[in-house]
């Protein structure tokens, strides 16, 4: 039986026309999945009693993990936490089954077939070409590119969250949900993308060096404007 995959999409028109050229280059069935708002999250993390636990503008050492948490500029913060509760959602479905996760912005670039990364043994595997998708990207391509999936590198001070190439594109099994689920608990919320993190997943994320998947040319993603 496939394997379920939505794509995180606003509902502004915009946003609806990036989704439907994700689902039109894809190989794989793609699901719209309503995105958080920034008038809904409030609510939202009420509901599941978290609470947001990262910095805004001046960044801050982490005790409890020791790294360091460096502010996520922003024009809205409420966009950033909806952004968060939109991966955290989907995370909740993939409690019970894995899941292929996108966001609007993303786009397939080959033919995909999903038993790519279904059979690893990594519990969350990007599918994405980490250029123009992530900081110090050119460094990250060099560590990946090939055709395994192989460990997200390590590409800084190892007190800087680091992870996925982007997460715009990715497969989480439930482990792996179930992983995160506890370090929001533990931790509280931090943007989707820190807090799916390789020092807090160890040896739980892979990269797909054969990329399947970049950013759209005009992208626009669900998570700040």
């Amino acid at each position: 039986m496939p394997t379920k995959a939505f794509v995180i999409t606003l509902l502004d028109e915009h946003s609806q026309q990036q989704a439907k050229i994700l689902q039109l280059s894809a190989s794989i069935d793609i699901e719209i999945f309503p995105a958080t708002t920034e008038k809904d999250v409030v609510k939202e993390f009420k509901e599941r009693r978290i609470q947001w636990n990262y910095p805004w503008t001046t960044g801050v050492l982490d005790i409890q993990t020791g790294l360091f948490k460096s502010p996520y500029q922003t024009r809205v913060p409420q966009k950033r936490m909806a952004c968060f509760m939109s991966h955290y959602r989907l995370w909740e479905i993939a409690l019970k089954e894995p899941l292929f996760i996108f966001e609007q912005d993303a786009i397939f670039t080959r033919p995909f077939d999903e038993e790519e990364v279904t059979n690893s043994s990594f519990d969350i595997v990007s599918l994405n070409d980490p250029r123009g998708a992530t900081r110090r990207a050119a460094a990250y391509h060099e560590l990946i590119f090939g055709d395994k999936i192989v460990e997200a590198p390590s590409i800084d001070d190892d007190r800087i969250p680091q992870g996925l190439p982007g997460n715009s594109a990715y497969y989480i099994t439930p482990d792996g949900a179930w992983k995160l689920k506890k370090l929001v608990e533990r931790y509280g919320a931090w943007p989707n993308d820190a807090i799916m993190c390789k020092q807090l997943m160890r040896k739980k994320l892979g990269c797909l060096g054969n990329y399947a998947t970049s950013l759209q040319k005009d992208h626009d993603s669900t998570t700040t404007k």
